[in-house]
């Protein structure tokens, strides 16, 4: 019997940016042991440019092909919901948040930050993993 995956969604208010990054990546790093949503409060109608870019070039990964933004309601309800660090306002989704990662929006930011916020998601993945 194939034991039911369990369901991680990665949460921030306008799923465009770091959500959607730390969807891919689970997705990419630990898809056989997980399975992945990212979500947020309110939708924008494009993924982050720079975020698919940069994901393009450290990953192979085009997140335009593969995912798109979407609200929490949207989504099945998970086992472990991750928010991303919402400063102020965390979205209310129905219940607590297991983990913050407490990671600033890069957006509008340089390459450097981007970068750095997704080797920030990948160690929380690759922990996960273990």
């Amino acid at each position: 019997m194939s034991m039911q995956k369990k369901k991680v969604a990665f949460i921030c208010v306008h799923n465009s940016c770091r959500s959607q990054i730390a969807e891919a990546l689970g997705k990419h790093l630990a898809g056989d042991k997980y399975d992945f949503y990212s979500a947020g409060t309110e939708t924008k109608p494009r993924i982050n440019q720079d975020a698919v870019r940069i994901m393009k070039q450290l990953y192979g990964i085009d997140m335009e092909e593969t995912q798109y933004s979407k609200t929490f309601d949207k989504i099945p309800m998970p086992d472990i919901a991750v928010s991303m660090g919402c400063n102020v306002t965390c979205p209310y989704i129905g219940r607590e948040f297991d983990v913050d990662l407490g990671l600033e929006d890069p957006t509008g930011c340089s390459d450097e930050a981007f970068v750095s916020v997704i080797k920030r998601i990948e160690e929380y993945i690759m922990k996960l993993k273990q």
